[in-house]
């Protein structure tokens, strides 16, 4: 086995929420990413949460030390994208990036256009920050797990791919960690040349 055969993905997971950080109600973010994601990974994983406030110095080192100093190679975000004045979570996002990957926003929206009209006030970004691919998802549970798997008919069959097919050949290319999803959950994607 080589030094990157034996990496484990690292995952940050922040819920930006001024009341869920203040106890006036529980957190939905992330116990509905961390579920997700057990479902969704094959591979063993870490996780680092994080619950912070609409601020968005804070948001900017929270990211920060997430990628810097924990070095998560995945850092999705709920909350904090949409239009009334304390969503700040994009503009914090794209203030600690080192490039843009707009791709992630726009197949956002997409999916969510197929539930939601409003879908089209998101303003979600995708970055990369160093070796990290950091993703703001949306606040909802609901909202999340479409975006993280796309839309499905009643069989099951994928119509609109969600934004994780794209993640394990992402950090792949940046980082050189290799994962791989259920592909009942959701079918991830790479080039031949690229598996494993």
């Amino acid at each position: 086995m080589t030094a990157v055969d034996e990496k484990i993905l690292k995952i940050g997971l922040v819920s930006v929420s001024d009341r869920a950080s203040q106890g006036v109600y529980a957190d939905q973010g992330i116990p509905e990413l961390t579920a997700w994601l057990e479902r969704a990974l094959v591979d063993k994983f870490l996780v680092e949460t994080r619950l912070i406030p609409d601020e968005q110095d804070k948001i900017e080192q929270t990211l920060i030390e997430l990628v810097d100093q924990q070095q998560c190679q995945l850092v999705l975000t709920t909350g904090g994208t949409g239009p009334a004045k304390r969503d700040v979570t994009p503009e914090a996002t794209l203030a600690v990036a080192d490039r843009e990957m707009p791709g992630f926003g726009e197949q956002m929206r997409q999916v969510s256009l197929h539930f939601v009209p409003t879908a089209m006030l998101s303003r979600q970004v995708g970055v990369i920050r160093k070796n990290s691919l950091i993703l703001n998802l949306p606040g909802q549970p609901k909202a999340i797990k479409e975006t993280l798997e796309g839309v499905k008919d009643e069989q099951g069959k994928v119509q609109v791919k969600g934004i994780f097919a794209a993640v394990p050949y992402c950090l792949q290319l940046i980082d050189g960690i290799y994962i791989d999803t259920d592909p009942a959950v959701i079918e991830s994607f790479r080039p031949k040349s690229a598996k494993k």
